[in-house]
């Protein structure tokens, strides 16, 4: 498995689709990585020469942000909105959804499971 940005990228897949395991790497990142560097789009990722995976890493590593470094201007980002007390910063505090979606049904994934709260019993007549 050749190991590029500290991750194993997959043997059996074309270069294209084994890049994209990469954080921080999509699929026109990956095409424009390929092109970058010289390599032919549709070569398997374990049929790369040593030389070639070095030439996608320098890629990589000198044009794009990915895996640890992203991840951390990402949590810095959410911190800052955090911080100043922005309306998306209070969504993220109280794990609801930032971009606008509805609450009152959906939104499970950042709700968590339900919560079930018990309903008003009706009033007896007292006679």
């Amino acid at each position: 498995m050749p190991r590029i940005a500290g991750v194993d990228i997959p043997n059996d897949k074309r270069i294209e689709f084994s890049l994209r395991y990469i954080f921080g790497v999509g699929p026109k990142i990956a095409i424009d990585v390929l092109k970058e560097a010289q390599i032919e789009v549709g070569t398997k990722a374990k049929d790369l020469t040593e030389e070639e995976v070095a030439r996608i890493a320098a890629v990589i590593d000198r044009n794009y942000q990915v895996e640890g470094q992203l991840r951390r201007m990402v949590q810095s980002n959410i911190a800052r909105l955090k911080d100043i007390r922005c309306y998306r910063g209070m969504r993220h505090r109280a794990h609801l959804p930032v971009r606008g979606q509805r609450t009152r049904t959906n939104a499970r994934t950042r709700k968590g499971p339900k919560k079930t709260v018990a309903g008003k019993k009706g009033v007896k007549e007292a006679r």
